[in-house]
């Protein structure tokens, strides 16, 4: 997503040959397979994780941390290993993001005109506070001290990277399109009078 929005506004007489759909096809492929062999490596590493506490996790999130804390063994600091790596990659792509994002504001600040930087701008930051969200508070929730580790506290990360990044998603994306955003705009307003 990111490299889309560099390609459009830092580069946009070259948008079609730079993201064709041979280029989206590729980046598509990539995303599902590293999030497929994520998945397997996982997966396979918890199975084979001998558990002799009780077998039933403390909330509604079948996760990777709920589940080491069954784990009497220490084949549990293979997984974490496999966290902490994944935890470096992901933060590798934030990385990533970040210097897209630096790259794209330099190129919104040259633009002559109020409206286009205000119309860049606010395209721009709702993904990177979305992937933001996504990645700190996923990272936390698995890289977290077990020290600080409550029941209400994990449910309350889970949430916050597993449901609300992909909730906001649409509503981002859709907020462009003046009539709902004007439809929102209302609803809110008629909301604060009544309260």
């Amino acid at each position: 997503m990111c490299y889309d929005r560099y390609v459009s506004i830092c580069k946009p007489l070259h948008y079609g040959t730079l993201l064709g759909s041979r280029a989206c096809a590729h980046m598509a492929a990539a995303a599902w397979a590293s999030a497929f062999l994520y998945a397997l490596l996982h997966t396979a590493n918890t199975f084979s994780l001998p558990l002799c506490h009780a077998n039933a996790l403390g909330q509604f999130f079948c996760e990777i941390p709920q589940i080491l804390k069954l784990s009497c063994s220490k084949s549990y600091l293979r997984e974490l290993g496999l966290l902490a790596f994944s935890a470096c990659l992901g933060f590798g792509c934030f990385v990533f993001i970040v210097f897209s994002y630096l790259q794209i504001f330099r190129a919104v600040l040259r633009i002559p005109s109020e409206q286009g930087r205000h119309k860049a701008f606010s395209t721009c930051l709702p993904h990177l506070a979305v992937v933001s969200l996504f990645l700190s508070t996923g990272t936390f929730a698995y890289l977290k001290p077990p020290s600080i580790s409550s029941p209400s506290l994990d449910l309350a990360l889970s949430v916050l990277y597993s449901v609300v990044p992909p909730a906001l998603n649409p509503l981002i994306y859709s907020l462009r399109n003046q009539e709902l955003k004007a439809g929102v705009e209302r609803l809110m307003t008629g909301w604060f009078h009544k309260h």
